[in-house]
């Protein structure tokens, strides 16, 4: 069984794929990883040998992942709230940061939709 950075990567899927269950590596990120660490990214992940997961786990140390890459992007975030910017007054309220609009379809973060009284159709 293959694990970096505490994750258990699956068996039957290609080391492309397999290495973007790890927090902060996408499709790109992947690559760059398996062609600095001389890996076929079209093998399955089962068939690694040792020396190549040893060659893999070298490389993913080398970025920010996982509990670093998690611990960072919420400081990033505490920053923002406690300097009161705009992103940071959006956070605080649980509205979209990003500029969405908000009087629809905004709901993954303001939560249930609330019936507005008096309203026409």
């Amino acid at each position: 069984m293959a694990r970096i950075k505490g994750i258990e990567l699956p068996k039957n899927k290609r080391v492309e794929i397999a290495l973007t269950y790890i927090y902060g590596i996408g499709r790109s990120l992947s690559n760059t990883i398996l062609k600095d660490a001389k890996v076929d990214k079209n093998k399955k992940t089962d068939k690694l040998t040792e020396e190549e997961l040893v060659a893999i786990r070298k490389e993913v140390d080398r970025y920010l992942t996982e509990g670093d890459l998690r611990r960072e992007v919420n400081m990033n975030i505490k920053t923002k709230m406690e300097i009161n910017s705009y992103e940071g007054t959006r956070h605080k309220r649980g509205l979209p940061v990003r500029g969405q609009r908000t009087n629809r379809n905004a709901r993954t973060r303001k939560g249930k939709p609330v019936t507005i009284a008096n309203k026409k159709k």
